[in-house]
């Protein structure tokens, strides 16, 4: 299961490399060719709203007759943000950590809907002797990067709840960074005590056995209220081209409907996606472990947001306390 695991993101990097030419859609300014678009989102688990469209064709259902509808695949949020940036793509699935930075810099976008909440685990390595959040100082932990989404709801709980802060505001706990599909091997070899994990990685590791559950999903920090996805487009297309920014969240909403309402279809898409993606099978059992920890949902509260960046402004990820007035635009799932 490591390999397997590990090849998603290998491999959907190097399709991400392999799909950077030029696109046919919408220019970055909402005003180009309209009968071509392109959608962007990650073959993991919080992005299946983005697979079942894709599978089911329903971007073309709702877009007008004749619309060409690509799919582009990334690997990280800062790329994907790139990509809509320069009208590479008009819209797509992308974590809000991403969103909101970009946002902050002076990117032109709005987040028209959310795709799923939930999804983040912290694990404790077995033989770590940590049975409690309280028997974190001294140990390490690992997150995927410094300041990232599960970074951040990890060390906000670990401030708030227990008063124990990283090494890098000279806290007691050790931080190092690495990538999901390492963690099981970095547990093995004793190289980290705790990891805050996004889905599926926490689930491969319970079916591995190499480490268990130290706070589930619901008792992390904003843990079942942070959007562990949102739907991102451009404010220019907003602006120029609603119809199409509406066609394109009415088949988002359709999506994420049929995933609430036909969940065992939706798994099957979602290994099917990742395998035609990525070449790699997730395992039924790693697949219903990680979809009960994720809750699919096209609402989206610009407050969640704001919450969630202005922790990040309070651990000092941020220079200056955010304010992300304008970035959500809740009219097209209204």
């Amino acid at each position: 299961m490591k390999k397997i695991l590990t090849g998603i993101v290998i491999l959907a990097v190097g399709l991400f490399l392999a799909a950077c030419g030029e696109s046919a859609g919408a220019d970055s300014n909402g005003e180009g060719n309209t009968d071509e678009i392109t959608i962007g989102y990650f073959p993991n688990i919080n992005h299946v709203a983005g697979m079942v469209a894709e599978e089911k064709e329903l971007y073309s259902e709702t877009l007008p007759d004749g619309t060409k509808v690509n799919y582009q695949y990334f690997p990280d949020g800062s790329s994907f943000m790139t990509a809509l940036e320069t009208g590479d793509i008009q819209g797509g699935l992308v974590g809000p950590g991403p969103a909101m930075n970009h946002f902050t810099s002076g990117a032109k976008i709005n987040v028209v809907a959310a795709g799923s909440t939930g999804g983040t685990v912290i694990m404790a390595r077995n033989g770590a002797n940590i049975d409690s959040p309280e028997d974190m100082a001294g140990k390490t932990f690992i997150s995927p990067r410094v300041g990232c989404t599960h970074d951040v709801q990890f060390e906000t709980m670990m401030k708030e709840e227990y008063g124990i802060t990283s090494d890098r505001i000279d806290g007691k706990m050790k931080h190092v960074t690495g990538k999901p599909a390492t963690y099981a091997s970095l547990f093995e070899t004793g190289k980290v005590d705790v990891a805050t994990v996004p889905e599926p990685w926490a689930s491969s590791i319970e079916a591995e056995g190499n480490g268990e559950v130290l706070v589930d999903t619901p008792n992390v920090a904003y843990g079942e209220t942070l959007p562990a996805a949102v739907f991102v487009t451009s404010q220019d297309l907003v602006k120029n081209n609603p119809e199409m920014v509406q066609n394109i969240v009415d088949a988002h909403k359709q999506a994420t409907e049929f995933i609430q309402e036909n969940p065992e279809e939706a798994k099957e898409i979602a290994i099917k996606k990742i395998k035609d993606i990525t070449d790699q099978e997730l395992s039924q059992e790693v697949i219903d472990n990680a979809w009960e920890r994720i809750d699919f949902t096209y609402e989206v509260e610009e407050k969640d947001l704001q919450d969630f960046a202005n922790s990040s402004y309070d651990l000092g990820f941020l220079k200056e306390k955010p304010d992300l007035t304008g970035l959500v635009d809740k009219s097209f799932i209204k």
